[in-house]
């Protein structure tokens, strides 16, 4: 597994993004409507408008995503050892993904690109 992604949510992408531009010293390397990208070598933190999810689909929660080659045989692995998804592997806009909870709440994205 690859740490590849770290994805915050916000009611305020802009107010965000200038506190990564500060921090990091370096302006977004992507920059849109409602979201903004700071690439960091083979890690991005991504920076998403908040919004009121549609019946059915993810919540938009800050999480960390972890790149594998195989999405579904990696869960399996997972849930082998004992941990449970909240979201089994699905198709997805960006690749295929899953998702579970660490034990401090934080969501963790198994994902295949």
């Amino acid at each position: 597994m690859k740490l590849v992604e770290l994805a915050f949510f916000s009611d305020d992408v802009d107010q965000t993004a200038a506190f990564y531009r500060h921090l990091l010293g370096k302006a977004p390397d992507v920059q849109g409507d409602g979201m903004a990208i700071f690439l960091l070598g083979d890690t991005k933190i991504f920076i998403h408008r908040s919004y009121p999810p549609a019946e059915g689909e993810l919540p938009p929660e800050d999480h960390l995503a972890f790149k594998v080659e195989d999405v579904d045989a990696a869960c399996q692995q997972l849930i082998d050892r004992g941990l449970k998804f909240e979201h089994l592997p699905r198709d997805y806009y960006w690749g295929r993904s899953a998702y579970l909870r660490a034990p401090n709440g934080t969501q963790i994205e198994i994902t295949q690109e």
